[in-house]
C-alpha cells in the first residue's frame, strides 16, 4: 500500500492513455454525481414541507361537528349537535396521552361583514374563542405585549390579542396599540399583546387578520353558553394522536348519543397521519434516489471493470515477466485491485465535490430570490457522504476483482509468447 513504486506504476498505466481512463472515470463521477444530486433534491423538497408545517404541533388532530347519519336512542336521522364543555373534561379525564385539549369557538371571518371596530375604523376579522395552550399548537410570534392566560379564562377579562394586519388596519403607523380598546359585535376588549404567523401554507396575510379572546369571556360576550364550536387535541410525543382518536370519538358518541357505527357525525383532520404520510413519501424518494443513482454508479462501474480487462490483456507480456521473476499472484492481483480502487476513489470524490459545488450554488440562489415551490436547503449530511465513500471503495474492489482475477489465471510462460 504505502510502496512508491507501486504507485508511481499505477500512475504510469492510468496516464498512458488518458483520455480513455477520463472517459472511464466519467461514468464513475456521473453516477455518484447523480446519487448526490437527487438525494440533496429529496432533502430540499422535504425540507419545504417541514417548513410549510412550520412549528405546528403535528401530533394534532382537529375535530368539528357534523350531522348524524343514523337514527339512536329515539333522536332522528340528520339531526345536529354541538360539542360541550363537559366533553372536554371527559377528554381528559378518560384517554391516556393527551397533552392539551383546546375547546374553540369562532365569530365571523376575514371575508365576512366588518365586525370590529375601533373609532373610525372598522374591519372584518376571524375572532376565537380560545384557551392558552393554542399557542402551543399553532404557534405565533407575539411582537408586543403577551398572549393569553388563565387569569383571562378564570376571570373571563374582556382581552384581546390581534394579528400585525389587524393593528395596522385598525391603528395608525406606529400607533400604540397596546391598552388600547377594540368592539367586537358591540363589546369591548382591551388589546393585551400583538402576534404574527410564519409558515402558514402561503397565507400568512389572512393569517395575521385573526383575533384571539379568552374562550370563556367568548362564551359569555355572544351568548355560547357551554357550547364547543370544535377542538385542537393534541396528543404527547410518544403517543400517536392517531392511535387514541377513536377513544375520543367513542366518547363523544356516547356523551351525544350519536350510533357507534356512524362515521359521518364527528368530522375530524389528524395533522399527525397526514404529516407521517409526507414523511413516509420522502422515504420512499429517497430509496428511489439511491436506486437510481446506484444503478447510473453501476453502469460506471461496468465500465471501469472492462477497461481494466483491457490493461490486463495490454499487460499480459509484463505479467508474465513479472511472474517469471518469482512476483507473487497476490502481489499481481493486488496491483490491479488497487488501480481499479484508485480510478473509482478519485473520479467519485471527484463527482462528490462536483455535486457539493452544484448544492452551494443552488443555496445560494435560492438565498437570493427565496425559496421556490417548497425547495428549501438541498443539502446532504455527512453519513451520505460516508455511504457514498463505503459505495466507492466496494465498486473499486467489484471492478478489479474481474480483472485481477484474470491477470493471475495467465501461465508465466504462455504470457511471455504473448507479441
Amino acid at each position: 500500500m504505502f510502496n512508491r513504486d507501486r504507485w508511481n506504476e499505477i500512475l504510469q498505466v492510468l496516464t498512458t492513455n488518458w483520455f480513455r481512463t477520463l472517459l472511464t472515470a466519467f461514468g464513475v463521477f456521473w453516477g455518484i454525481f447523480i446519487l448526490i444530486i437527487l438525494l440533496a433534491a429529496g432533502k430540499g423538497l422535504e425540507n419545504g414541507i417541514r417548513a410549510d408545517f412550520g412549528d405546528i404541533a403535528t401530533n394534532t388532530m382537529f375535530m368539528w361537528t357534523r350531522t348524524a347519519s343514523k337514527a339512536y336512542k329515539g333522536l332522528p336521522k340528520d339531526r345536529e349537535f354541538s360539542y360541550k364543555t363537559g366533553d372536554v373534561a371527559d377528554i381528559w379525564e378518560n384517554v391516556d396521552g393527551v397533552q392539551y385539549v383546546s375547546p374553540r369557538n369562532q365569530l365571523g371571518n376575514f371575508r365576512g361583514t366588518n365586525n370590529v371596530v375601533r373609532g373610525m375604523k372598522t374591519g372584518a376579522f376571524s375572532v376565537y374563542g380560545d384557551y392558552p395552550e393554542i399557542i402551543k399548537q399553532e404557534p405565533m410570534d407575539i411582537t408586543s405585549g403577551r398572549f393569553l392566560n388563565y387569569g383571562d379564562i378564570n376571570e373571563k377579562r374582556k382581552v384581546a390579542v390581534i394579528g400585525v394586519d389587524v393593528k395596522s388596519s385598525l391603528y395608525e403607523f406606529e400607533e400604540e396599540c397596546l391598552g388600547t380598546y377594540i368592539k367586537i359585535n358591540d363589546v369591548n376588549f382591551m388589546v393585551v399583546g400583538t402576534y404574527k404567523k410564519t409558515n402558514v401554507d402561503g397565507d400568512s396575510e389572512n393569517a395575521q387578520k385573526e383575533i384571539y379572546i379568552p374562550f370563556t369571556s367568548f362564551s359569555q360576550a355572544f351568548n355560547r353558553g357551554d357550547n364547543v364550536g370544535w377542538m385542537a387535541i393534541t396528543a404527547v410525543d410518544d403517543v400517536p394522536i392517531t392511535n387514541i382518536k377513536e377513544q375520543i370519538f367513542d366518547i363523544v358518541r356516547e356523551n351525544h348519543r350519536i350510533h357507534p357505527e356512524d362515521r359521518r357525525a364527528i368530522g375530524h383532520f389528524d395533522l399527525n397521519e397526514q404529516f407521517q404520510r409526507v414523511v413516509s413519501l420522502f422515504g420512499a424518494l429517497e430509496l428511489i434516489a439511491y436506486f437510481v443513482g446506484i444503478c447510473v454508479l453501476l453502469s460506471g462501474i461496468i465500465g471501469v471493470s472492462n477497461i481494466m480487462l483491457i490493461v490486463v490483456k495490454e499487460r499480459t507480456k509484463e505479467i508474465g515477466i513479472r511472474r517469471a521473476l518469482g512476483e507473487s499472484p497476490w502481489s499481481i492481483k493486488q496491483q490491479i485491485l488497487m488501480e481499479s480502487i484508485f480510478l473509482t476513489i478519485i473520479s467519485g470524490m471527484s463527482g462528490i465535490a462536483f455535486g457539493a459545488l452544484v448544492i452551494y450554488g443552488i443555496n445560494y440562489l435560492l438565498d437570493v430570490s427565496g425559496p421556490v415551490m417548497m425547495f428549501v436547503n438541498p443539502s446532504v449530511n455527512l453519513g451520505v457522504v460516508t455511504i457514498a465513500l463505503i459505495i466507492l471503495i466496494v465498486s473499486g474492489l467489484l471492478a478489479g476483482f474481474i480483472p485481477a482475477n484474470s491477470a493471475i489465471k495467465v501461465r508465466p510462460i504462455e504470457a511471455l509468447r504473448t507479441d
